[in-house]
């Protein structure tokens, strides 16, 4: 039985297009006044895109999954879009450089992968389901009426990889300007920052098309997206527009940014990802444990279900006081994505770490063979790698040698050493990268 883990309490607003305001996600609406009276007096289907370009939903995507849940509590139909269609050309918007070509099996089988992690926080009507289309102006259909209460989710390449390439940019692309569409951010970076190919300059109409055969077939009235998506959503409501004679609207969500401006979920491993089996749910927890004062009220606001007057309490306090509110912080997102029993076993093993003696039967631990580490044993470097604390030896040598090493809480700056048995305690070695990051090396 599915609890939407937002409380009753969330806001004192009653409407939703309020709530999403005053906790700071709201950022662009192609008609603000409009879209609140549509979301204060009709329940709608809305839809959000994930292009399934890995297989498993990194922090980026946790923004979206919170807006579907503050849409569902207040009486809406969150459609979840799998751009198994999309994916073969990858969004430029927000890059440099193209992203890397995939085959369809590849992003079938991420596709399918994002759909079970969403059955982890949201609810959904699986007997619905989206039928049709055959070209571009063959209307399909829903087989039902959603649940109320429910998610539904579908893929658009079951109208995206059939359709004929002549019959689409006679149709299609010829609604669009060329020069408008050049204006657009996300291009206009890539024209600038490294080129565009044609290749990617269709995603805006494909995205666009979207829009329109959902504002048509399953009477859609929204796209929620991130930022960078203005454009390709502007793009979905000129169509419907043109093509249909269908109003519909769109509106994008804050990025989640650190003060600074870069990207908040990059890790020296990469993304932050939801499933413990990419990131241990100790490392998940540390990386909110450890953010910097001035992001607390940002991640507090629009990651947690706090209500606003204790988010505003405790991004207020100052000092060595501002510690608790990101232990609290760390503690509530890492809840939401991993329970309330793995959440606490990560706060616990936390203050073991960083109070008491430095290890914790919680914190992330790697299990290598005792023989690697007989008679000269194993390059430091080479340990840290291995055990993910640095993503190459190089990187290695030069925490090592800058001070950043750390075996049973020694600093250790020789880049050359080697860790034998002699270094293991019952069999136990705490290996540490700077002050944040652990591994619990065990042998056997």
């Amino acid at each position: 039985m599915f609890t939407n883990p937002i409380p009753d309490n969330i806001s004192k607003h009653d409407n939703v297009f309020d709530v999403l305001t005053e906790r700071g996600f709201i950022e662009q609406c192609t008609d603000p006044e409009a879209v609140r009276e549509l979301l204060g007096n009709e329940k709608i289907k809305f839809y959000i895109g994930f292009d399934p370009t890995a297989d498993c939903l990194h922090v980026g995507h946790l923004i979206q999954v919170i807006l579907f849940l503050y849409m569902l509590k207040f009486g809406h139909t969150p459609v979840a879009l799998i751009g198994g269609g999309t994916c073969m050309v990858g969004d430029p918007s927000g890059r440099c450089d193209m992203r890397k070509v995939m085959g369809t099996d590849e992003i079938d089988r991420n596709g399918e992968a994002f759909k079970k992690l969403f059955d982890r926080f949201l609810p959904f009507d699986d007997e619905w389901k989206y039928e049709g289309n055959n070209g571009v102006y063959v209307p399909g259909k829903e087989n039902k009426e959603p649940e109320p209460g429910k998610c539904i989710s579908t893929n658009n390449a079951s109208w995206l990889r059939p359709l004929n390439y002549v019959e689409f940019v006679r149709e299609v692309g010829s609604k669009f300007n060329v020069k408008e569409m050049l204006r657009s951010e996300c291009f206009k970076k890539r024209m600038e920052e490294g080129g565009l190919s044609f290749f990617e300059f269709n995603y805006m109409l494909m995205q666009g098309y979207d829009f329109y055969v959902m504002a048509r077939d399953i009477g859609l009235k929204m796209q929620m997206g991130g930022n960078d998506q203005w454009s390709n959503i502007i793009a979905g409501v000129d169509m419907s527009r043109k093509l249909a004679g269908i109003e519909v609207f769109g509106l994008t969500t804050s990025l989640l940014v650190k003060s600074d401006g870069e990207k908040m979920g990059k890790t020296m491993g990469g993304a932050l990802w939801l499933d413990e089996d990419r990131i241990s749910v100790f490392d998940f927890f540390q990386y909110w444990r450890n953010v910097e004062d001035a992001d607390v009220n940002t991640c507090l606001r629009m990651l947690t279900f706090l209500p606003m007057e204790e988010v505003n309490r405790l991004s207020a306090l100052e000092g060595a006081e501002i510690n608790k509110a990101k232990e609290i912080l760390a503690f509530e997102i890492t809840k939401f994505v991993h329970g309330e029993e793995k959440a606490l076993k990560a706060m616990e093993a936390s203050r073991e770490v960083f109070a008491g003696e430095g290890i914790s039967d919680h914190m992330p631990s790697f299990s290598m063979e005792k023989a690697l580490f007989a008679g000269e044993g194993m390059g430091l470097a080479s340990l840290m790698k291995e055990v993910g604390l640095e993503p190459s030896t190089s990187e290695a040598f030069r925490s090592i040698q800058s001070g950043g090493a750390r075996i049973n809480g020694e600093q250790i700056k020789d880049r050359n050493y080697h860790v034998t048995e002699d270094n293991f305690e019952k069999g136990i070695l705490i290996l540490q990268k700077g002050k944040k990051k652990f591994m619990k090396v065990e042998l056997i």
